[in-house]
């Protein structure tokens, strides 16, 4: 018999694996609820309903093609151990994990445990990473020749298993011991909800995307909202890109030209290249998610780490309206848009002048779309630890009248200031009258980002820092298919937000 492995692909359409088991074996659909995962840092309460409301709707998916889903509940290794010794398994089928440190430590313990009982372990390709590359050049070719190949189809209806192994109750989160960050208003897993937000985005919702995703007063009804079910694999990359190029076709016959449709479809095929961009960092460079990329990082914000400063900024009691407002917001529904996110990096790295990877674990527990490979690449960027990517420190106060002018979405979330006028209210410490039950800013706005910035360009000044920008470059940046590769240029170039020179962009 050959087992599917499913972990973060909960999905039976375009899902290599489940087509190539049931192709000449009967098959076991398997789901290994593992408990040291789950007391993670980066994992919470949060994580773990919408995998249980993921596991519900892929065991509907499943039981139409005739497979039960069998979960279990323990060490992975020590679970196919113990279902070999029932039976003999003839191969694992599942697709290839970049995901955290402790998933990359287990599957290497599963790894070996295959070898020694001669239990061939087939992995597919899961999105647009590819293992063991050796050089950036040719990536992007490679990505689109990946998403333009045809989706796998689900198999036919499968004979069905006569074993008789009970699936283990899912245990609760008390049990697990996981971090108990819950959503009051959370989005819910499964691939039917997926598609149905896919389909609203390209029908009407994602018209105006390209202007209004900044905001967070427009970015949750505008934003795709797929990011979660991507995370989980309710939905492939593959086929979200093929959707879209579909509706960018329609789109491009029935719109003219300047339509808000066209730059709607082209930032959101962007945005689904860089979702892969960021995961093959982490593919590339594990350490990135607990080293600085750019080592002449290293010291920088370690030995400085205020607590206090930290717990405002978790609290969203940081005396600045706008980043308040988006971390509450965050912890409320587990989603906050790209900007605000950046936003909140940057502030907690460069205002606060705090490491970031505790922010990052902190961030990664909200975040119902914790994906650590574009988690960990873009706090690292937001903080200035990448030494390649431009230095980029927001003003929160500037954000907040560029992006919610007249305190609608401070008001939703910081109801302590919804007495401020527009003009007051994102500067409340400035008001005639200033809210007494809110706190006065932690730190100066202005001193505090100046000062980060003089520090910053110190290290970028300080001797190596070009030879060791130039090895991250030829490592990890994207190139344009249509250029011929240069020698690197220096990473003070600000040609582009994502890149190091004009030969290097990102998309």
């Amino acid at each position: 018999m050959n087992i599917v492995w499913f972990k973060r692909d909960l999905r039976v359409a375009d899902h290599a694996p489940l087509k190539f088991a049931t192709q000449e074996h009967s098959a076991l659909a398997l789901y290994i609820v593992e408990p040291e995962l789950w007391v993670q840092a980066d994992l919470s309460a949060r994580h773990y309903a919408f995998l249980k409301e993921s596991l519900s709707d892929l065991e509907s998916q499943l039981l139409a093609l005739n497979l039960r889903l069998l979960v279990k509940v323990g060490e992975a290794a020590d679970i196919f151990a113990n279902l070999h010794s029932m039976f003999n398994i003839s191969a694992v089928f599942s697709h290839q994990e970049t995901w955290n440190d402790w998933t990359y430590q287990r599957d290497k313990r599963v790894s070996s445990l295959f070898k020694s009982l001669s239990i061939p372990w087939h992995e597919s390709q899961q999105n647009g990473v590819v293992r063991k590359l050796k050089s950036r050049d040719g990536w992007a070719k490679k990505w689109h020749q990946y998403m333009t190949s045809p989706q796998i189809e689900p198999p036919e209806a499968v004979a069905s298993t006569d074993i008789d192994i009970k699936s283990d109750e899912m245990p609760s989160v008390e049990q697990l011991g996981t971090s108990s960050e819950t959503c009051d208003t959370p989005q819910y897993g499964g691939r039917s909800r997926g598609l149905k937000l896919l389909n609203t985005f390209f029908d009407y919702r994602g018209e105006s995307y390209t202007k209004e995703m900044s905001s967070p007063l427009t970015a949750f009804e505008s934003c795709s909202r797929l990011s979660t079910y991507l995370a989980y694999g309710s939905l492939s990359i593959r086929e979200v890109f093929q959707f879209a190029q579909a509706r960018k076709t329609d789109i491009y016959e029935q719109s003219a030209p300047g339509s808000p449709w066209r730059s709607s479809v082209r930032s959101f095929l962007s945005r689904l290249r860089w979702h892969c961009h960021f995961i093959q960092k982490l593919e590339d460079e594990p350490s990135i998610e607990f080293k600085n990329l750019h080592s002449a990082i290293d010291g920088l914000r370690e030995n400085d780490f205020n607590n206090e400063h930290f717990k405002a900024w978790c609290e969203g009691l940081t005396g600045y309206p706008l980043i308040d407002a988006c971390m509450r917001a965050l912890r409320a529904t587990g989603w906050i848009n790209f900007r605000m996110r950046a936003m909140l990096v940057s502030f907690s790295s460069n205002h606060l002048w705090l490491h970031w990877r505790e922010p990052s674990l902190h961030l990664a527990r909200l975040f119902v779309d914790y994906e650590p490979g574009i988690h960990y690449s873009q706090v690292q960027m937001q903080s200035g630890a990448t030494g390649i990517n431009a230095i980029r420190i927001y003003n929160p106060i500037k954000q907040a009248v560029d992006q919610d002018p007249d305190g609608e979405f401070i008001r939703q979330w910081v109801p302590e200031l919804s007495g401020l006028s527009s003009l007051e209210i994102h500067t409340p410490w400035l008001a005639k009258d200033p809210p007494k039950d809110y706190p006065q800013p932690i730190v100066e706005e202005g001193s505090a980002r100046r000062e980060a910035n003089q520090r910053l360009y110190a290290i970028k000044r300080s001797k190596n820092f070009k030879a060791i920008s130039s090895r991250i470059v030829t490592k990890h940046a994207s190139r344009k298919n249509t250029v011929k590769r240069k020698k690197p240029k220096s990473s003070t170039s600000s040609s582009s937000s994502s890149s190091t020179g004009q030969q290097h962009e990102l998309f």
